[in-house]
């Protein structure tokens, strides 16, 4: 499962993800969605730390991010 999830039918665009990434793993798509914005897609869901600050700055709530597990300690 990808950290971060986008739903584009909620996404106007507005790059305010974009700007807080720290991976900068975040970027307009070329497509638009039914509204006729140009949603956020994550270009390396590998990279991804969710950190979860696109989800925080998010004005449509059009971001989740779940956490990944961490290994059991010994």
């Amino acid at each position: 499962m990808d950290p971060c999830q986008i739903d584009a039918a909620r996404c106007k665009g507005c790059g305010l993800c974009i700007e807080f990434c720290p991976k900068h793993l975040l970027e307009l798509s070329d497509g638009l969605n039914p509204a006729g914005y140009h949603p956020v897609v994550n270009h390396d869901q590998t990279k991804c730390t969710s950190c979860a600050l696109c989800a925080e700055v998010c004005p449509e709530s059009g971001i989740r991010v779940m956490r990944k597990k961490r290994k059991a300690a010994k």
